[in-house]
């Protein structure tokens, strides 16, 4: 069987887990763009604290649940958003303006999409989370 997307995977066990009441959850494999998602998301306080568990083939990321995740996923394909087209995606994606994050990958890196609004910079989707 082949993976299509790990970021998919990853995000799908961590809202799995999480709505079963887990409070860690184990993600295998591990990416540079997974290790940047939840560090965004960390940052945000939706995950505690994670550790990557280095097995030297393909790693593992062990993350700390807070409970605060009520859905997170991957927009496939990784639309292209410019700076003014912004507003809009964050309207057809997240359910309301006061809470919520998409993540675009930029030039700047793996960010959100209120810290692409102070770098008035635009980027790929890589996916959302609230």
């Amino acid at each position: 069987m082949v993976r299509i997307s790990v970021l998919n995977d990853a995000l799908n066990s961590i809202i799995n887990a999480e709505r079963v009441g887990k409070r860690q959850v184990l993600i295998r494999p591990s990416s540079r763009v997974i290790i940047r998602f939840l560090e965004v998301m960390m940052k945000h306080g939706y995950i505690g604290e994670f550790e990557v568990i280095d097995d030297h083939r393909s790693g593992k990321i062990v993350v700390d649940l807070v409970g605060r995740i009520n859905k997170c996923s991957v927009v496939s394909p990784r639309f292209d958003v410019q700076i003014q087209d912004l507003e809009q995606w964050t309207a057809y994606i997240l359910p309301s303006r006061q809470f919520g994050y998409i993540v675009l990958t930029t030039s700047s890196g793996i960010i959100d999409h209120v810290e692409a609004k102070k770098k008035h910079t635009g980027g790929k989707i890589l996916g959302y989370f609230y």
